[in-house]
């Protein structure tokens, strides 16, 4: 096998996008580039207070030219003529709607600077409305079209997004024909088929989020969806039936894009996914492997043989999905709505007062400082000594069991609380909300052999991994890769590219092993199952009483 074969990996996170250049038969990473998406760190098109958070396609399209033009220019002369695949994850669900071309409004003339045409990030939660009424009203039919997707549908999810921009927003409405997941548009584009009804949609993203599944015949029926509103009546017709896992091939690169990118038409794109899910790939998952990537947010990935599965629902996950993380066995999906949010939201609140300060230097240097000190003030703090408790709702709840009309809580607090003290209430609360979510697996005949962690909160904070795996009582094994999810995407794309004939085998070849293992300290385990009793106890009056509207 010649070695000069290389694929690129596109990972498309919340604030920004990297592009990884991997050989494909050695696993060299040659080179990788990351770039910020210009109008989402200028804040433009979102309004937090209102959960809405919106981002340009301009975006992705100009961090995608970016990132691999200078990855490939970091590399070896002759690398990018000797490209044979890429592949792209994103974050999800993140949809848009489009017009019969397949065209993102925001980029036809009149709503350049819509938000309502633009994508519609994971986190936007301006469609809790709508995500109740889809569950009240698959409680009722004949087939409930959210057993899958852990029997609770979210505002985080397509058919809430996109109902609920449709009903705020008349010309939007007007112009849009159907709508596209992220996931699939950047492979559509970057291969020429966009029209909405030939597009190969993701299966990650159409099992796990847009209520897609054969045993219904793919996408829930025109009965349910106009039941649920007019405004749907014929999506589903310029939608889609069959999906494809990524392993499958959508096309080869344009002429247009193989010039803009300095690559060939002889590159092979595979079928996206979600970020996650590539990342658990990425991070070489394997059965009964319990994969987090802690980010942000987190989201947890499992697989499960047919037989391990077979009927079994498990309730208030994010969807169980046929090949939706490894073609040939069940994907499973949970995860928290905010992990290293919570830290960036403290941070954010305790520096206020910087902002009224002249002296940019002394703000950037003091900022920086911010958390290392929380955290190294914090671990000094025994367990329980204090009375403060949290909860981690601070974006709402993914899982288990889905609500986003919850908030997160701080109690106990008195005047000797302390910014360190009040910061390990709420890193405790973030593995308490992990826990919750290993229960739930184990609770349903899901077994846990190891954890494995990925992203930048895994990386960098040795005191939220020692008190996640204290909480959970587990090992927590640290993948080496920095870029995990982009790794996932580029043994997809050696898939992709027939240098291997199954992504296990592109794991074997490519992955990059782990760096460090956490091992709980049992006497910490032993206290901190106290505190959960008390977080669970928090957090159910909490939704019954404050946010049960």
């Amino acid at each position: 096998m010649s070695e000069n074969k290389f694929v690129i990996g596109l990972d498309y996170g919340s604030d920004s996008a990297r592009s990884v250049v991997v050989n494909a038969v050695t696993g060299e990473m040659l080179a990788s580039s990351v770039k910020y998406y210009p109008n989402w760190m200028e804040g433009k098109f979102c309004i937090p207070h209102k959960d809405q958070y919106r981002q340009h396609p301009n975006d992705y399209l100009d961090v995608l030219e970016f990132t691999v033009k200078d990855a490939l220019a970091k590399c070896p002369a002759g690398t990018a003529e000797n490209v044979v695949g890429m592949a792209f994850d994103t974050t999800g669900s993140t949809p848009v709607l489009v017009d019969a071309n397949g065209t993102p409004l925001a980029l036809t003339p009149g709503f350049e600077t819509n938000p309502n045409a633009m994508f519609v990030l994971w986190k936007d939660h301006t469609a809790v409305k709508e995500a109740a009424e889809i569950n009240e009203l698959a409680k009722t039919w004949a087939v409930d079209y959210t057993q899958f997707e852990g029997g609770i549908y979210s505002s985080e999810w397509v058919w809430a997004k996109m109902l609920h921009v449709l009903r705020e927003d008349e010309k939007v409405r007007n112009a849009a024909y159907s709508w596209i997941e992220h996931c699939d548009w950047l492979p559509a584009v970057l291969t020429g088929v966009t029209k909405p009804e030939e597009v190969k949609r993701s299966r990650c993203s159409a099992g796990h989020k847009a209520m897609w599944h054969e045993s219904w015949g793919g996408l829930p029926s025109e009965e349910f969806l106009t039941s649920l509103d007019s405004l749907l009546a014929g999506y589903r017709n310029r939608l889609f039936t069959e999906t494809y896992t990524s392993d499958a091939v959508v096309g080869n690169l344009t002429e247009e894009w193989a010039k803009r990118l300095g690559l060939t038409t002889n590159v092979k794109v595979g079928v996206g996914a979600f970020d996650a899910h590539m990342g658990a790939v990425g991070g070489e998952v394997t059965e009964k492997s319990l994969i987090r990537i802690m980010g942000t947010s987190t989201c947890d990935i499992m697989t499960a043989s047919y037989a391990d599965v077979s009927t079994k629902l498990i309730p208030g996950i994010c969807g169980q999905v046929d090949g939706s993380v490894i073609p040939g066995v069940v994907g499973l999906e949970a995860g928290q709505s905010a992990f290293g949010d919570v830290y960036a939201w403290f941070k954010r609140l305790i520096e206020w007062p910087l902002q009224f300060v002249d002296d940019e230097a002394m703000v950037e240097a003091v900022s920086k400082k911010i958390l290392p000190k929380l955290e190294d003030e914090a671990s000094k703090i025994a367990i329980g000594e204090t009375a403060l408790l949290a909860t981690d709702w601070m974006n709402g709840r993914r899982t288990p069991d889905a609500n986003q009309m919850v908030k997160g809580t701080i109690t106990g607090i008195n005047l000797g609380s302390t910014a360190p003290m009040v910061f390990r209430a709420l890193v405790e609360a973030t593995a308490f909300g992990s826990k919750a979510i290993v229960d739930r697996f184990i609770e349903s005949g899901v077994e846990i052999k190891q954890i494995i962690a990925l992203g930048g909160v895994a990386k960098k904070s040795k005191f939220v991994m020692q008190t996640l795996s204290d909480v959970l009582g587990m090992p927590i094994k640290v993948a080496s890769s920095d870029q995990t999810c982009a790794l996932g995407a580029a043994m997809f794309a050696a898939v992709n590219a027939g240098v291997y004939s199954k992504v296990e085998d592109a794991q074997k070849a490519l992955g990059q092993g782990f760096e460090s293992e956490y091992q709980p300290i049992m006497e910490n385990h032993e206290l901190y199952l106290q505190l959960y009793k008390n977080y669970r106890k928090l957090g159910d009056w909490t939704e019954k009483n404050l946010f049960n509207e």
